[in-house]
């Protein structure tokens, strides 16, 4: 089994607002940068999908040394997710999980791999966290850059209103 060594990390301007993520993955000598973003979402989304994009990015199942600055990531990944798909994606508290999409996505991706999950302070000089955080940055530029004041605007009111509760008819 191909052992890679992975690095990622996602970010926001604002919380939400336009958003980036970025891993890099090495296996021997081989190291490859991928990064993207949306016009509106959050950290914690962006943290998330750089780790889906990651694993996906593997063509085959390997051994993975995973390197997050996301303590969301990895407590979810690691501790939470067993019991929020044992309680049919609902939190201890019975509430929908947030992010859900993602957690799902993560889950079925990282099954495919040996994965052990680290953690590392971010911003703290960490080679391979610092790098993410720059591309993740020029992914937010990019996202930045190919939209106006008022489409970013627009993309964050839509983003929002998706992400309100859905109150049950009939208790308003």
């Amino acid at each position: 089994m191909k052992k890679v060594v992975i690095h990622s990390d996602g970010g926001c301007h604002g919380n939400p607002g336009p958003g980036g993520w970025a891993a890099v993955l090495a296996y021997g000598a081989h190291t490859r940068e991928i990064s993207g973003g949306a016009a509106a979402t959050t950290n914690n989304r962006m943290e998330l999908l750089a780790a889906i994009e990651a694993l996906r990015t593997l063509k085959q199942p390997c051994s993975v040394e995973f390197h997050t600055d996301s303590e969301y990531l990895k407590n979810g990944v690691t501790k939470w997710v067993r019991g929020w798909k044992r309680n049919g994606w609902k939190t201890a508290a019975k509430k929908p999980v947030k992010n859900e999409d993602l957690w799902r996505a993560i889950d079925a991706e990282a099954t495919r791999h040996e994965v052990q999950w680290h953690w590392v302070k971010g911003h703290a000089g960490h080679a391979g966290n610092e790098r993410c955080d720059v591309l993740a940055n020029e992914a937010i530029a990019k996202i930045k850059q190919a939209h106006t004041s008022a489409q970013l605007k627009a993309a964050l009111a839509e983003f929002t209103a998706a992400q309100a509760p859905v109150e049950p008819e009939g208790l308003l």
